[in-house]
């Protein structure tokens, strides 16, 4: 590893984090970090990030298919629709993290996106509304990557001002980072820049 960069088993560099492991290197590689304004794509990787609060975001992955099965594709009327057999199907469901606060924030995730459709605006429209300015330049090193920054904070706040939880700064950042909100990639990383 140099400076938050690590050469893969395949001679290409990208980010520390991703390792080797198959499904980490095809996350990033195809997916942290590219904008996507998709408002079921925006859902699904809010309500994960909150189910990786405690956890590493490899344990998320590995379960994200059972996730997307027990959770009807993150289809957001299908979600905001369930009522308390669902959760209890769900604290059933070994293929995915069990844990009723969490799901019930998906449940309530699920809701708020739909109180934004009604008033003409959408999830995306307001996770968005809370994405910084470009950086002038790529990120160097490990050291740059913030934990969580004054844009998480604002979105961390709206969010919970709207009934939102496992929304914290930090969980936000992680999202913002994942959605492509913001560029983490570093200097060196193939995927680093446009």
């Amino acid at each position: 590893m140099d400076g938050g960069l690590r050469t893969g088993a395949d001679g290409v560099v990208r980010c520390w984090w991703c390792g080797d492991d198959p499904l980490y290197v095809d996350y990033h590689d195809h997916e942290w970090g590219r904008p996507t304004r998709d408002e079921r794509d925006v859902f699904e990787l809010l309500a994960l990030e909150g189910f990786q609060a405690g956890l590493a975001w490899i344990t998320i992955l590995r379960k994200r298919e059972a996730f997307r099965a027990a959770f009807h594709g993150f289809d957001i009327d299908a979600v905001a629709a369930y009522e308390e057999p669902d959760i209890e199907r769900l604290l059933g469901d070994a293929g995915i993290v069990r844990h009723r606060g969490k799901i019930q924030a998906t449940i309530d995730l699920a809701r708020l996106s739909q109180e934004l459709r009604a008033e003409g605006s959408s999830l995306s429209e307001l996770v968005w509304s809370h994405a910084p300015e470009s950086r002038p330049a790529p990120l160097a090193t490990l050291a740059e990557i913030p934990a969580h920054t004054s844009e998480s904070a604002a979105l961390s706040k709206a969010l919970k001002a709207r009934g939102a939880r496992f929304v914290g700064p930090t969980i936000v950042y992680a999202f913002m980072q994942s959605a492509g909100m913001v560029d983490d990639h570093l200097i060196g990383c193939h995927r680093c820049g446009p």
